[in-house]
């Protein structure tokens, strides 16, 4: 078979044989694959000039829609990807983490898109800013897709969530993506691919995919494209000294190398649950896909008093492990990946022999295989290194044996496990197994600083832990130094990856008219009639009530306490409230006066208003006495429809005035507003 690209809606074929592509089990040819001559230039301005405009015409929640529905699509043809996935040398298991780990991906983000962004097309990041005396000069940072490609360079373990997992937040933001997997596996990444473009979900331009080389690709780079790597830390210093990425300022993350650990803290007694629990966990990540996973346990940290019962329980379990052909159910681990990945496992095992002892397996030979011939699989068993002198090594340190290898690094006490943990010179993950609350967290700040993600496993919440190894799409994914210095995932945050900031100073009509959400100082917009009688789609954004006033007694305030059971000495007690140098006397509860406010501006009979579902922001700014007066504004400060639901939600933008015109009260009011007019009856 031979793979394709596909480039400019079209799927191409480069010249020549290209590379040979074997299952790593049995060793046959499955795919040749190859991109030389392939127009490089003419992909990226299709993503640009095609892609992009049709991304961008959408809204975020336009773009959610798409990936839930991808997720669907992908998910109703999953099998057909299980059964390619087992030539890559991944179990059921592992493809599981791989093919359904990608697709959940896209259904997190699709979720995070509706509920955290506006159905709306500029992302408003954080509040207004005051720059002026009389509020006319202020101003806002807003979020827009960059308007070039996302080019997402990706690893071979990970053939189908490593692309997913990036492709989520980029098509979010409104950026399409240039998808280059590693070669070696990409095949099932072509499946996936020819799967994505056949259901013709995603608009023309939004995904491309190139199969081999990148060629001349980065030659053609712009201020406006992102490069997001996951590889090699060499390769990764070799993208980022492109002169363009340089010249031109390309925004670049990557996710490399990394020595990950996994610490059983001090606390932990030999027959404790944490001590059942870490080991369960390394060998799990010394197996899962062979080894082949950047967040794997690549140092097991334990106090040299236990580190003989805890090698010796890691060699027990890791004797239980059937290593063989990934298709038998009853082998819990296949190959790695090529007979090259192997070969690279055992060039890295021989460095790290120099200052570790292997304590289980055989430093060379493949070890028993179940249904599969070791001459021609690119099979690599488990294999258990001790390191007796951790602090003067440094291969163990430096050398990532990508592939079924740990090291059982001994510690004298936490401070030492904390500087052996922060040797790694920047890691993805750690893990802390610890039953002491006060120990762990000492830890975790001890190597916070070293890591992009620390789990801390005990026995409260070990069965629900998604475990060491398991980036999820609500946090971020990546680590400082030698793990890449970048970010990936982390909810939101990936999203404004593919954004530009942009500070935006002006009037706050110009802030009203550039972010669809009303700024305070705008103009206030006549309704005509109550605004909660109107439609969703007939309000608009200013939209404004001044209700009348009320004055607050003191009787109103002995019946809230009563009510509410709130009788707070502020509210009740006269010579304790005068001690208060804030209030000075009795004050109105400020629940009461959301409530009272509440009353102010509600409109009772049945209308469009649907739910009032909550308040946000809400501060109390000045203290009402009894017989001051109060009003309120209310205006239409934002709105988002929920596309199919029948209704949009809508903030308002609340204040509570007293007598004087001094705010007392600032805060949002959430309600969801039918589509429909309702009639008066």
């Amino acid at each position: 078979m031979q793979l394709h690209s596909y480039l400019g809606g079209k799927w191409v074929s480069g010249t020549g044989a290209g590379q040979a592509l074997r299952d790593a089990t049995t060793g046959e040819v499955i795919a040749h694959a190859g991109a030389a001559g392939l127009d490089m230039r003419a992909a990226l301005q299709h993503a640009r000039a095609v892609g992009g405009p049709a991304l961008r015409g959408l809204t975020f929640h336009e773009r959610a829609g798409l990936l839930k529905s991808l997720a669907k699509y992908l998910g109703e043809r999953k099998e057909s990807f299980y059964t390619l996935s087992f030539a890559t040398g991944a179990t059921r298991k592992d493809s599981w983490i791989d093919i359904d780990g990608g697709i959940a991906t896209l259904f997190v983000y699709a979720s995070k898109g509706t509920r955290e962004l506006p159905n709306a097309r500029v992302y408003v990041d954080g509040g207004v800013e005051a720059l002026s005396k009389n509020g006319s000069f202020v101003g806002q940072h807003i979020c827009v897709p960059l308007e070039g490609a996302a080019v997402h360079i990706n690893a071979f373990n990970f053939p189908v969530w490593g692309m997913l997992e990036k492709l989520a937040p980029a098509l979010l933001a409104g950026m399409p993506a240039i998808v280059k997997p590693a070669t070696q596996t990409s095949y099932l990444t072509v499946a996936v691919v020819r799967s994505i473009v056949g259901s013709g979900l995603l608009p023309e331009g939004a995904l491309q995919l190139i199969v081999g080389s990148v060629g001349d690709l980065f030659d053609h780079l712009t201020c406006q494209d992102v490069v997001s790597f996951t590889g090699s830390a060499g390769t990764a210093l070799k993208l980022r000294q492109h002169p363009v990425v340089l010249a031109q300022s390309v925004r670049f993350t990557a996710e490399t190398d990394s020595l990950n650990s996994s610490i059983l803290a001090p606390d932990v007694a030999a027959s404790s649950p944490e001590f059942d629990l870490f080991v369960k966990e390394v060998v799990r990540e010394m197996t899962a896909k062979a080894g082949q996973k950047c967040t794997a346990i690549r140092r097991a940290l334990v106090p040299a008093a236990r580190a003989a019962a805890v090698t010796e329980a890691l060699r027990a379990a890791l004797a239980r492990v059937v290593v063989g052909d990934p298709r038998l159910d009853q082998v819990a681990m296949g190959p790695v990946a090529s007979l090259d990945q192997r070969r690279e496992v055992l060039r890295q095992l021989a460095l790290l022999q120099r200052e570790a002892q292997v304590v289980f397996g055989e430093a060379d030979q493949p070890g028993a295989l179940t249904g599969a011939d070791p001459q021609r699989g690119a099979f690599v068993t488990p294999r258990l290194l001790y390191c007796s002198e951790p602090a003067r090594a440094q291969a163990i340190h430096s050398v990532e044996a990508f592939g079924p290898v740990c090291t059982v690094v001994p510690y004298a006490d936490a401070d030492e496990a904390i500087a052996l943990a922060r040797m790694g010179g920047g890691s993805l993950a750690a893990s802390i197994f610890s039953a002491d609350d006060a120990e762990a967290a000492r830890l975790v700040r001890g190597i916070a600083a070293f890591h992009g993600r620390i789990v801390v496993i005990n026995s409260a919440d070990a069965k629900e832990s998604t475990g060491h190894g398991s980036p999820l799409p609500h946090l971020v994914h990546g680590g400082p130094g030698r793990a890449g210095g970048g970010e990936e995932l982390g909810g939101i945050r990936g999203v404004l990856h593919y954004m530009q900031r942009t500070a935006v100073q002006a009037t706050p009509d110009v802030l009203t008219a550039v972010t669809g959400r009303w700024v305070k100082g705008s103009r206030e917009l006549d309704p005509g009639v109550h605004p909660f009688r109107k439609s969703f789609g007939a309000l608009c954004i200013g939209d404004t009530f001044h209700s009348g006033e009320r004055e607050v007694t003191l009787a109103d305030i002995e019946r809230f306490a009563a009510l509410s059971g709130d009788h707070f000495y502020a509210h009740m007690d006269e010579a304790a409230a005068a001690r208060n140098p804030l209030f000075g006397g009795r004050v109105a509860h400020g629940y009461f006066l959301v409530s009272a406010a509440a009353g102010l501006f509600v409109d009772p009979p049945y209308g469009p208003v649907l739910a009032n579902y909550g308040i946000d922001s809400l501060r109390f700014t000045k203290p009402v006495k009894p017989g001051d007066r109060i009003r309120v504004r209310l205006t239409c400060k934002e709105k988002s429809l929920r596309v199919g639901m029948g209704y949009g939600e809508v903030r308002w933008d609340t204040a509570i005035t007293n007598q004087d015109g001094e705010a007392v009260a600032n805060y949002d009011v959430l309600t969801m507003v039918s589509e429909k007019t309702i009639p008066d009856s």
